[in-house]
């Protein structure tokens, strides 16, 4: 029997009992045990559960394709999860505005159904969004995810982000009693902690990191009550549209002198303990494609890769 990575995705050949008219069979889907016995779960939700002795093969496949569905689905948990301080559609675009504070929660996306998303090329739709945005003082900015759309010709293109997930049954989490303390809202003690690249906060940035559309948030804070925080970290729990739960991770921060002693990977897997514990059942984290560091880190809590996304600036 081939070992495969729990968590990844297998084919999985094994005997029937007599009386089947044939002796084999197989199934495709997610490996969750490999011991006592073999258990395999399919894309229908099916679990198979097989005794070693009766495998002739198992095989590891290379990760499940993600669909545009899956896509569009996990962007608007994770807008819900930073929706800035105000929203707006336009012609099935999401507009948000976050008074300058990161991309994410100053920039429109086109996550309304497909057949419904207004053409920047055609109509009104990029003079509507221009001028929503110039009411706030900003230039136009898109968010545009993989297959959801392309920026248009002359468009400044930049940042482009890796968002990683998982299935949070597939993850190794700690268990009893829990070494980070979760509040509704960030104390005095976590606010200073937290540098937006490298700087620190803005104005206006506590209403931002505040905020969440249906949803609930988490503020993850590691260290005593006397002492300067270790780590930190934010988390929202909120509802695709295929009924999925997400808890998103971001802000996640260690105090430069407590770096590279395992308390990021700590933090994000007590955070999504947290969001299991209030109905999350997968998890999900944006991070710079640049970043090779924080994506390892990632990797080894186990996310894997789900899709891409980049900026779009218009032109003067």
């Amino acid at each position: 029997m081939t070992e495969a990575a729990l968590g990844s995705r297998v084919v999985l050949r094994y005997k029937l009992p007599p009386g089947y008219p044939q002796p084999l069979t197989d199934i495709i889907g997610e490996l969750v045990s490999l011991t006592p016995a073999v258990v395999v779960r399919a894309p229908d939700g099916r679990v198979v559960q097989v005794s070693p002795d009766q495998v002739v093969a198992l095989k590891a496949l290379g990760a499940r394709p993600v669909v545009t569905r899956e896509i569009r689905a996990l962007e608007l948990a994770a807008a819900d999860g930073w929706p800035g301080t105000e929203q707006t559609w336009v012609n099935g675009w999401l507009a948000r505005f976050g008074d300058g504070f990161t991309r994410r929660a100053n920039s429109a996306t086109p996550l309304g159904k497909a057949d419904r998303i207004g053409d920047l090329y055609t109509g009104d739709t990029a003079e509507r969004l221009r001028a929503w945005y110039a009411e706030r003082g900003q230039r136009l900015r898109l968010l545009l995810p993989d297959r959801l759309g392309a920026a248009p010709d002359g468009w400044e293109v930049s940042d482009e982000v890796q968002v990683m997930a998982a299935d949070i049954a597939n993850l190794t989490l700690p268990e009893g009693d829990s070494l980070v303390t979760v509040a509704d809202t960030p104390d005095e003690r976590w606010l200073p902690l937290y540098h937006y690249r490298g700087e620190s906060l803005p104005e206006g940035a506590s209403a931002v990191l505040g905020a969440v559309r249906e949803g609930r948030l988490g503020f993850g804070a590691l260290g005593s009550p006397d002492t300067e925080l270790l780590a930190i970290a934010r988390a929202a729990v909120t509802e695709a549209p295929d009924g999925r739960y997400w808890v998103g991770l971001s802000a996640v921060e260690v105090a430069p002198e407590h770096r590279r002693r395992g308390l990021g990977l700590l933090m994000c897997a007590e955070m999504i303990r947290w969001g299991r514990d209030n109905g999350a059942t997968h998890a999900y984290i944006q991070v710079a494609a640049d970043n090779e560091p924080a994506i390892a880190l990632y990797r080894t809590l186990g996310l894997v890769d789900h899709h891409r996304y980049r900026y779009a600036t218009a032109p003067d």
